[in-house]
């Protein structure tokens, strides 16, 4: 009984658990636990990053997929959404440094059982050793990498970035690069084989990112600019630094430029000035802060030019756009002022390195051209007066007092197409700008003077008889008024003469003298010079408005001559007959003092008349009358000189040619070149046409055997028997005209003053001859000032 007592007290060792079986037990539930812990944490940790990551991607997934309309109406819970985001991203700040703060705790229990395992299997012996050292080195892998020193320093990264304290992460990443031995020496390993670096290079990343999301925000100033491009720029990513710079300060372009474009049509010609310094003077600060952002390097600069250049192609683009219709005068002015400020800003460029001129003078070139041409034309249209100008041209008194005194009717068609043509022109010369003139000029003067030759070939259609431009189609049917009478036509040749002379050049002039201020100034633009309308080509654009006026002049020269020879008839008519011995009534007297011609007896009185008249149109211009009666002379001989039915009389051997008649065409020919030294307008042409005319006449003589040695007086004969003979005509013509003087009392036949000289040839040409007819005093005749009408 005792024992069974005893054994219900003490039950069998058998049934006592071992003290290795507890540890083993205990053990093992506390490695569960601590991996379970771990587990948690980890999955905890990657959770917080996921819903971090992923929160700001969804939110702008759903902004995006939203309407316009939507977005508008939901504004207001866009906004609490927004502020409900700032939350939970606080939340997962502080979560954030929660996990961090349970890792240490983590580690702190890690180390401590680690600690207390060791001492206990120190004290219950070595066989548990081995086994306690490979579950210990277990543990240590099951502990994650971040709990070090590094993980550590990404983790306050990781806390930097998510509260966009850029700068603090900035200056952390920075000295972590300088210091951290793992990252120097990670220099010769890839990415992928240091972890910390590959960790490390993605939060640079991210930064840069953030970096580059804050340059680009619309309402970023200046001075948070400039911080985070030195941010960027310490990153080493200077390259995309500049980048931003450029791509903000072409953002403020084109926001100036979209606020300005409303206002154009309220100032269409000046615009253009306010539109480039938008642009040149943005492009002139960007110069000025990439210097002192990034230095004076070559790579940058270029960078600059390029963003320059493109930015003014687009400016150029605009000007086009909102410039008014080409064809108005409008237009040029504005196409003139974006010449001028363009180049003058480029001119402040060139200072900081920046030469911009060409590039502009070449893509405003065919701008500039387009207009002046379609100016041009809407001018030349106006001047025909097929249309009348859409715009209002003003009228200068000065044109009007100039021109009125040369016709009897100050408001004639005449006088008002003169005051048209020159009002046009100066209308178009007023909205030249200096640099426009300075690198358009060659090609401005080249469409006045085209405009003016037009002018007078319209001038051409009022005077009578055929013109040599009847193809022009423009013309043909733009004759807004006839000249009929001599006063009308000079009037006409008086009006072109004063606009070509006086009026045009003194406006064109005017506008160049503009030229001076602009090259004393050294405009930059230098290189561009040799376009720039000279001396020279000013005086090449006079001689070519001279040639349209001589066109018209030399039109009325033609017209007039020939209306004079083939108007008369019989003894008056200038043709070869009259030198033929047969016409014994025109040469049967010859004397001491002969006479020349008929006919050119009759073009002596019709160049009296025309003189008188042309006193009174042309009154103090003196020149022109000059001129205008050589020329007539010149046409006269010049036809005589050229026509060839007159000259086949004398060479086909058909005719009874006789010394007397070569005698009596020499003295018309003397007789002529002296009616122009009497008349104060000697030319060496009318001597020089009249010399080879004498010369051809004696060769057709001599062919016939007429001319022997000694048959022909000298030539100061003829000479002064021209003279002599203008003095008879003028006493003669006092009652009456000279083609109506009886043929006998002119002509006087004289057998003895045929002289004996040893000359067989008499010719004008020769230097002595020609001297005493140019040198003759004009004391041996009557004073030029006699040169009137017979009947006044």
């Amino acid at each position: 009984m005792e024992s069974s007592e005893e054994d219900d007290d003490f039950p069998s060792i058998e049934s006592i658990t071992p003290q290795s079986k507890i540890d083993s037990l205990h053990q093992s539930h506390t490695e569960k636990g601590i991996r379970k812990l771990c587990c948690e944490l980890l999955d905890l940790k990657d959770a917080v990053e996921n819903l971090c990551g992923n929160m700001q991607t969804k939110y702008l997934a759903f902004l995006s997929n939203m309407s316009a309309e939507s977005i508008i109406k939901k504004g207001i819970h866009s906004f609490l959404i927004s502020e409900e985001a700032r939350e939970m991203q606080h939340e997962s700040i502080e979560l954030r440094k929660h996990i961090s703060a349970q890792g240490i705790l983590v580690q702190d229990l890690m180390t401590g059982v680690s600690r207390e395992l060791e001492e206990w299997n120190k004290s219950g012996g070595e066989p548990y050793e081995a086994k306690q050292d490979s579950k210990s080195d277990e543990l240590k892998d099951l502990i994650p990498n971040e709990v070090d020193a590094n993980s550590i320093f990404l983790e306050n990264i990781d806390v930097l970035l998510a509260e966009h304290k850029v700068e603090e992460a900035l200056d952390a990443l920075d000295s972590e690069e300088k210091n951290s031995l793992e990252l120097k020496n990670s220099d010769l390993l890839s990415a992928d084989e240091s972890s910390y670096k590959a960790a490390f290079l993605r939060r640079k990343v991210i930064l840069e990112d953030q970096l580059v999301e804050i340059a680009e925000q619309p309402s970023i100033s200046v001075v948070e600019l400039k911080k985070t491009l030195c941010a960027l720029i310490k990153l080493g990513k200077g390259p995309l630094a500049h980048q931003l710079l450029l791509k903000f300060y072409g953002s403020r372009i084109q926001k100036n430029i979209e606020v300005f474009i409303p206002s154009c049509s309220f100032c269409p010609r000046t615009y253009p000035a306010t539109l480039s310094k938008i642009v040149f003077s943005i492009i002139s600060h960007t110069r000025k802060e990439s210097g002192l952002i990034f230095g004076d390097d070559p790579v940058y600069t270029n960078r600059i030019v390029q963003w320059a250049e493109w930015e003014i192609e687009a400016f150029v683009r605009m000007i086009k756009e909102n410039a008014p219709i080409s064809e108005t005068v409008s237009a040029l002015r504005a196409a003139s002022v974006c010449v001028q400020a363009s180049l003058n800003y480029c001119l402040a460029l060139e200072s900081q390195g920046l030469k911009l001129s060409k590039l502009v003078l070449v893509l405003l070139h065919p701008f500039i051209e387009e207009v002046l041409e379609l100016n041009f034309r809407r001018a030349r249209k106006v001047v025909l007066g097929s249309v009348e100008p859409e715009e209002i041209i003003p009228f200068s008194p000065r044109f009007a007092s100039l021109l009125s005194t040369i016709t009897p009717s100050p408001d004639s068609v005449l006088v008002n197409s003169g005051i048209r043509f020159m009002s046009i022109v100066e209308d178009i010369l007023e909205q030249l700008t200096p640099l426009t003139v300075l690198h358009f000029g060659g090609n401005i003067l080249s469409r006045i003077g085209h405009l003016f030759d037009k002018y007078m070939d319209s001038l051409i259609k009022a005077l009578p008889g055929p013109s040599d431009d009847d193809n022009i189609t423009e013309l043909k049917d733009v004759v807004p008024f006839r000249a009929e009478t001599d006063s009308e036509q000079l009037s006409i040749l008086g009006i072109a003469f004063t606009i070509m002379d006086e009026l045009l050049p003194n406006a064109v002039v005017t506008v160049w003298k503009q030229l001076n201020g602009c090259q004393d100034s050294n405009d930059g633009t230098g290189e561009n010079m040799k376009s720039s309308p000279s001396t020279n080509a000013l005086k090449e654009w006079k001689r070519q408005i001279q040639h349209s006026y001589d066109k018209l002049r030399d039109h009325f020269c033609r017209q007039y001559v020939l209306a004079f020879i083939y108007s008369r008839e019989g003894k008056t008519r200038l043709n070869a007959q009259i030198y033929f011995n047969g016409n014994g009534d025109i040469l049967h007297h010859w004397d001491s003092d002969p006479l020349p011609s008929l006919p050119f007896q009759a073009l002596f009185s019709k160049l009296q008349q025309l003189a008188t008249v042309a006193g009174d149109v042309l009154l103090g211009k003196e020149k022109i009358q000059k001129n205008l009666l050589a020329r007539l002379t010149e046409t006269v001989l010049m036809w005589l000189s050229d026509e060839q039915e007159f000259w086949d009389v004398f060479e086909d051997d058909s005719g009874p040619l006789e010394p007397l008649g070569l005698q009596q065409l020499i003295l018309d020919m003397h007789f002529t070149v002296e009616i122009a030294r009497f008349a104060g307008y000697p030319s060496r042409h009318v001597h020089q046409i009249a010399s080879a005319i004498i010369a051809r006449a004696i060769r057709a003589f001599s062919s016939e055997g007429m001319v022997s040695n000694n048959a022909l007086p000298e030539d100061e004969w003829f000479v002064d028997a021209a003279k002599l003979a203008i003095n008879k005509l003028l006493l003669g013509a006092e009652g009456s005209e000279a083609s109506e003087i009886d043929e006998d009392d002119l002509l006087h036949h004289d057998d003895d003053v045929i002289s004996d000289s040893d000359d067989t040839v008499s010719s004008l040409s020769s230097e002595e001859s020609f001297e005493s007819f140019v040198s003759a005093s004009m004391g041996d005749l009557d004073s030029p000032s006699d040169l009137t009408d017979p009947e006044s």
